[in-house]
């Protein structure tokens, strides 16, 4: 809990927004309190101060204090023409840099601090000067309400599901992820995992050092890439700056043990890679690259890695195996429930953005069926 006055009152929150002239500067605060937060890996430094120099040209630093104590921490980059100028929590506001997907996206803050310390931040960035309004990317329902409550206009409003496996909902024993599952999957994942198994014992691993963990990614990218351009896409490593942002954010993490490349084989031969972020038991399975080309129908190796990654993480003692946003049908069939993360602005009202949002709504809801 928060630090109380001798009343027994909560004290009040102070919350500072400065610009940042060396962002090299900001890491130590920031691990610090990553030290007493509980907040998901996209809100570690490990992620936001990945290629920060480049990513956040004008970047605004949110603080917020309790009793003189450093409770809440936002990073945002000032972005955009005179009249429809914007903060990006946690991204640079161009397409190319904001390639590396954020979800879980918010305000990092000490265990105990919540709904009162995301408004005091959002509001503080709505009133900075010349700001008309905010980009919020990937974020919880939660910090969408602090939005409203904030006095903003929210515009561009996208919402999706983000399916997950609650693994210390399932009861212990063996087998019990697959009976938490429909009768159609289980039927799916164990005939896939009898064809992978006939060439030889599955297994999973993980890449044991930086060097091995890079290479593991390179294949990744090479068995992603042929696999959406078989769909007429380029994937999600088209872009260069897409790969030299994850070959650096696989250089910090792996040795924190916060970014897992595993590779998941049949007798040796590979089924698949994935690449997944972790963070006190939360894994998020971020990206993947599987290998196709063996000529059985039943061979699914999306279902089988993917099933031996969340038997790994359920018996190292994670909590939750997130496949993160997308309505994909392999995430439905694999989770055992789903959160929802949304994508909007949230404007303010009398802003051009803001006034333009609320013509939008009313033109909406005056619109025939």
């Amino acid at each position: 809990m928060g630090a109380m006055d001798g009343t027994g009152t909560r004290s009040a929150l102070r919350v500072t927004l400065s610009p940042v002239g060396d962002l090299s500067g900001v890491e130590a605060a920031w691990r610090e309190l990553e030290a007493r937060s509980d907040a998901p890996f996209f809100r570690s430094w490990t992620w936001v101060g990945c290629l920060a120099a480049e990513r956040f040209a004008d970047p605004v630093l949110a603080r917020a204090l309790r009793d003189g104590r450093l409770v809440g921490l936002a990073l945002f980059n000032r972005h955009g023409g005179r009249w429809a100028r914007r903060l990006s929590l946690g991204e640079s506001g161009d397409p190319e840099l904001d390639s590396p997907f954020v979800e879980h996206n918010g305000p990092l803050l000490a265990v105990g601090e919540g709904r009162a310390a995301e408004l005091a931040i959002l509001r503080a960035a709505l009133a900075l000067p010349g700001i008309a309004g905010l980009r919020l990317s990937g974020v919880e329902p939660s910090l969408l309400q602090a939005a409203r409550e904030a006095g903003s206009v929210l515009a561009g409003l996208h919402e999706r599901p983000a399916p997950r496996v609650r693994l210390d909902d399932l009861p212990a024993g063996e087998g019990a992820y697959l009976e938490a599952l429909s009768a159609n999957t289980r039927q799916q994942l164990r005939r896939s995992n009898r064809r992978y198994a006939a060439g030889g014992a599955l297994a999973i691993e993980r890449a044991r050092s930086v060097p091995e963990a890079l290479e593991w990614l390179d294949a990744l990218i090479v068995l992603h890439g042929a696999a959406w351009r078989a769909r007429g896409r380029p994937g999600a490593f088209a872009s260069p700056f897409m790969v030299r942002f994850h070959q650096a954010l696989v250089a910090r993490g792996v040795p924190r043990d916060e970014v897992d490349l595993l590779r998941a084989t049949a007798g040796g031969r590979v089924i698949g890679y994935l690449y997944n972020f972790r963070r006190g038991g939360h894994v998020c399975a971020y990206q993947s690259g599987f290998d196709y080309a063996v000529p059985d129908p039943y061979a699914k190796p999306g279902l089988t890695s993917h099933h031996l990654a969340i038997e790994r993480a359920r018996a190292a003692g994670d909590r939750t195996y997130d496949f993160l946003a997308g309505d994909d049908r392999y995430k439905r069939s694999l989770a055992t429930g789903v959160e929802t993360l949304a994508w909007a602005e949230a404007a303010r009202p009398r802003s051009l953005l803001g006034l333009a949002a609320r013509a939008r709504r009313a033109a909406s809801a005056v619109r025939p069926a």
